[in-house]
């Protein structure tokens, strides 16, 4: 069955209509699936504003109700929802059922959360003052995802900005807008059985740059989560900061794993196949650098090239296969484009596809194309002789998201994961670079945009903190100290 019959299966199944201007093209074949209709951006601002309005009154664990009924949703169509993700991103069917079970882990942790928004009692200099923090809900939260995960990097968000008090507009890649569709099905029949949601507290706004432009610059939207490239970072951050909203950035990664001469290379070897090949290279915590101690470089890279070649490359719906397309054309030019002399091996699927095997590539010195990320499976291997040199390495580039070494040596672990170790926002010891858990903090530093989503104290981006000082005595100190008294 060609992706379009069974695209069109889904759609039907979920009562979702083709049409529009807006066509989704499968990366399996290169062929459209389907099309959306583009949003209208003031008219989902104005009813985020009013849906706000109302949702930030509601209990906090009323709210939560809401993200676990959303949970047990996404359980339910968990089998579809699969079959879907694979069709419009190219990603193999296990890595979407990964996708799928992100949501689900997110609204899990996220109901948990709606208990738990702390705040704090400070102690006052003053007698009989009690100061405390707390944090309200911030105003509609704009969340804008790339096609590599189109739903999970929604759920963060959603699930959180929900519970802490938001209404959240959806603005997904171009790319993947029916994956959005249904899962915006999946969201109605959520606030049917909820009962009392407001109406406009989660809509989908589907179109190109110029709507999600119109949205960023929206002053009714507080929070602009915005998941993509550096460049796109680049433009939107200055634009929401002119207006003094906020926003969280998950931007570029050009991320390192650092192999010790005592690290275990079969540990080693399988991490770095998954965390280069994973997606076909199309994640931001794909592994991009490879920095090896010069004693045990030959052997590795001997055993990548093995692993490689042997790794079935083709349609994303076969359980046995590991890699997928890529998203389109243009990933294929420009992993073309970045490899210059050394050929871009390219697998005849028999669909139309781009489907290309992981590539290898050594190199002298960390310059060039090797400082910038090209979304496709490229790994450059670089030596090292001296650990310092390899952290140096690691912290050489202008992104600073993910990172990993691979050792036995504590004092290299313990010094890699130090304030003088990697600079990166996530930093593992004996596992790769990719594949991270909902529960910990997500994001990176430097260009990597420096925003937090998913797990932790997240959730604190989707909310405005507040300081009470409550004076319960007769008299009036001031802070510091000072007196302030009329002349009798």
């Amino acid at each position: 069955m060609s992706p379009a019959q069974e695209a069109e299966q889904i759609l039907h199944l979920a009562g979702i209509e083709s049409a529009g201007k807006l066509v989704s093209y499968s990366p399996i074949d290169g062929k459209s699936i389907g099309r959306v209709t583009t949003g209208d951006p003031d008219r989902a601002c104005a009813r985020a504003h009013e849906a706000f309005r109302v949702w930030r009154t509601v209990p906090a664990p009323r709210r939560g109700e809401f993200v676990r009924l959303l949970g047990e949703r996404l359980r339910e169509a968990k089998p579809v929802l699969t079959k879907l993700i694979t069709l419009e991103s190219g990603k193999i069917i296990q890595e979407s059922l990964g996708e799928v079970q992100e949501m689900i882990d997110i609204c899990d942790f996220a109901v948990g959360l709606s208990r738990q928004l702390y705040g704090l009692t400070i102690a006052s200099e003053r007698p009989n003052h009690r100061m405390m923090e707390q944090w309200h809900p911030l105003g509609p939260v704009l969340v804008i995802s790339a096609f590599n995960f189109p739903v999970a990097v929604w759920a963060w968000n959603a699930a959180l900005a929900i519970v802490c008090g938001n209404s959240v507009i959806w603005k997904p890649s171009e790319k993947t807008p029916l994956c959005a569709e249904a899962v915006m099905v999946i969201v109605r029949r959520v606030a049917e059985k909820f009962g009392d949601a407001p109406d406009g507290l989660v809509q989908l706004v589907q179109g190109e740059r110029d709507v999600g432009e119109a949205l960023v610059d929206d002053p009714r939207i507080a929070l602009v989560s915005a998941t993509g490239s550096t460049a796109m970072g680049k433009a939107v951050g200055p634009r929401v900061s002119q207006r003094f909203g906020r926003v969280l950035l998950e931007l570029g990664g050009n991320n390192a794993t650092i192999v010790c001469p005592s690290a275990d290379l079969e540990l080693a070897a399988r991490a770095i196949l998954f965390s280069a090949a994973g997606t076909a290279g199309q994640r931001c915590t794909t592994l991009r650098r490879l920095i090896v101690h010069e004693s045990i470089a030959d052997e590795l890279v001997t055993r990548l090239k093995t692993l490689f070649a042997s790794v079935k490359v083709g349609d994303p719906r076969q359980p046995d296969t590991l890699v997928g397309p890529l998203i389109d054309q243009a990933a294929f030019e420009a992993m073309a484009g970045v490899l210059g002399d050394h050929e871009v091996e390219r697998v005849e699927a028999g669909s139309g596809g781009f489907y290309v095997r992981p590539a290898i590539v050594e190199v002298p010195a960390q310059e060039g194309s090797v400082l910038r990320e090209t979304f496709a499976p490229i790994v450059y291997v670089l030596r090292y002789s001296d650990f310092p040199d390899a952290i140096a390495l690691n912290n050489a580039v202008p992104q600073g998201l993910s990172s990993s070494i691979f050792t036995n040596d504590l004092r290299e672990a313990e010094l890699f994961l130090s304030a003088a170790g990697s600079d990166c926002g996530i930093a593992n010891v004996n596992i790769g670079p990719s594949g991270a858990e909902i529960g910990g903090a997500f994001g990176g530093e430097k260009e990597t945009g420096g925003g937090r989503e998913s797990g932790s104290d997240s959730w604190k981006a989707y909310m405005r903190r507040q300081t009470n000082t409550v004076n319960y005595g007769s008299d009036l100190p001031l802070a510091q100290g000072i007196r302030f008294d009329v002349a009798p």
